[in-house]
């Protein structure tokens, strides 16, 4: 299992209906086929400035690809990514003990980002520190 996380915060000048909106799509991304388990809200770690979070149960790398490319997860992302004023990925972790795993996983990231380059440009300008 390869359990990814996010962790987020709004842009001052999101509306409430636009918060709303975007979790929404994220829920509906986390219960797309290859995702085992999945859940978005709140988030209860440390005063960060984060204050939403995104967790995904995936079953292994076959089911990481086909999320990736899922046409929900696609048409969900540039949804989501305007309303976005800072971004956290991971940590993720995987109770597959292959050592060369996260580098397996990086380079299916980098594949997406080959594939669909305006979707890496709209992720890249995301912070992950205020």
């Amino acid at each position: 299992m390869i359990v990814h996380m996010l962790r987020f915060a709004f842009k001052r000048d999101t509306t409430e209906q636009q918060r709303e909106h975007v979790l929404t799509v994220m829920r509906r991304t986390a219960s797309v086929e290859s995702v085992s388990f999945g859940t978005v809200g709140q988030s209860l770690g440390e005063e960060d400035g984060f204050t939403h979070a995104y967790c995904v149960g995936i079953a292994d790398l076959d089911a990481l690809r086909r999320y990736m490319h899922d046409p929900v997860h696609l048409a969900g992302d540039p949804q989501i990514m305007p309303h976005l004023a800072r971004i956290a990925i991971g940590p993720d972790l995987s109770d597959d003990m292959t050592p060369d795993l996260a580098g397996r996983i990086l380079a299916l990231h980098e594949e997406k980002a080959a594939l669909y380059p305006r979707w890496a440009a709209e992720i890249a300008p995301l912070p992950a520190a205020a």
